[in-house]
């Protein structure tokens, strides 16, 4: 595939088979990365990878820490501004109720809704879990050069036939997360990334979200 059709075609894949991702095979995916755009070649990313029984480990660790405190929020990153305005909310918006429409989930079903989006702390599934932080001490240049570098990972997963999912929910978690990895104080956790292979007898993988047209976005100045 060119890299056009890779951009159009990946996912947030929200549901993946039962199939072992080699150790190996994150490796090569993280080689290829590394060489994303990186303004005065910081490379400020700082990547946590969570396979086998670290992964079982982390999972049960975050669900006793749900059931424990379910309401608890450890972000230290609003990952939304607190009132999204339009056209942001609708967007939004719309990508969830579609999202639940596939999975048969009623808006009445709150009990439903609260368990899908808890799949987030499974991973969805996904045999490897990926851990993304910068130094405290960067600002918004480097937050945009861990963006590139996470594109540039999903992008090449799914150039080796592997499906991905950017999770932002993780960051609720946050302390939870740092704490079991050991991530020293001195680094900020993002988010995590579900990797493996997609499952496509789950209606969720059938999810694509729209998008707004070049004029929407783009402006123009040619005199």
């Amino acid at each position: 595939m060119s890299v056009t059709q890779i951009i159009q075609n990946r996912i947030s894949t929200r549901a993946f088979l039962d199939k072992p991702v080699s150790e190996k095979q994150v490796r090569d995916i993280l080689d290829a990365a590394r060489w994303s755009p990186s303004g005065g070649n910081l490379q400020p990313w700082r990547v946590y990878v969570v396979m086998n029984e670290a992964r079982n480990r982390l999972v049960e660790t975050v669900k006793k820490a749900i059931a424990e405190n379910p309401l608890a929020d450890e972000s230290e990153l609003a990952i939304y501004p607190p009132k999204l305005a339009e056209p942001w909310r609708t967007r939004r918006y719309d990508l969830g109720e579609n999202m639940y429409r596939l999975l048969n989930i009623p808006r009445e079903d709150k009990a439903a809704r609260i368990a899908h989006l808890l799949r987030n702390y499974e991973f969805f599934g996904a045999p490897v879990g990926i851990f993304f932080a910068l130094d405290r001490r960067f600002d918004k240049g480097q937050w945009a050069h861990l963006g590139m570098f996470m594109q540039s990972l999903a992008l090449i997963a799914e150039e080796q036939g592997l499906a991905t999912c950017m999770q932002e929910a993780w960051a609720a978690r946050a302390k939870t997360v740092s704490a079991f990895l050991a991530i020293p104080p001195e680094e900020q956790l993002y988010c995590g990334m579900a990797l493996g292979y997609d499952d496509p007898s789950e209606k969720v993988n059938q999810l694509r979200s729209s998008r707004a047209s070049v004029d929407d976005f783009a402006t123009f100045f040619k005199e």
